[in-house]
């Protein structure tokens, strides 16, 4: 019996912290710009960490040639598009998928490859500016 009311009771604890946290979500973004405009880096914690985007186009990457894979699958179980070339069926179908999914990731996934860039260029920049400084020590 002591069961049933843990679970009665769980849903509503759960509940509760929701209801709470709804006027905080709203206060942050306020925080978040007085802080970045105080220049104090409290906007730092808000962002995400340093791969998100390179770790998110990277996943969508390979959905996008999992779906592919899956479709050219099934593609060439119907009958549509030709089996295999020998014995390399789960080869073909791989190599197939590759195709297609390179030029469809090139398409539906430009603004997450936009991000990914805009978040690995001034990486590159310090990497090359210390690379020009060494350099530069070394003559």
């Amino acid at each position: 019996m002591s069961r049933d009311t843990e679970a009665v009771a769980g849903p509503a604890e759960t509940a509760e912290p929701t209801e709470t946290a709804e006027p905080t979500d709203a206060a942050e973004p306020a925080a978040d710009s007085a802080g970045a405009a105080a220049g104090t880096g409290d906007s730092d914690a808000a962002k995400p960490a340093a791969g998100g985007a390179a770790v998110r186009y990277t996943a969508l990457r390979f959905a996008v040639f999992a779906a592919s894979f899956v479709v050219i699958a099934v593609l060439s179980y119907v009958g549509v598009l030709p089996e295999s070339f020998g014995t390399a069926n789960p080869l073909w179908i791989m190599l197939l998928a590759i195709v297609v999914s390179a030029p469809l990731s090139f398409v539906l996934l430009r603004r997450q490859r936009d991000a990914m860039s805009q978040q690995i260029a001034p990486r590159i920049e310090r990497a090359k500016d210390r690379l020009q400084a060494n350099q530069s020590m070394e003559d």
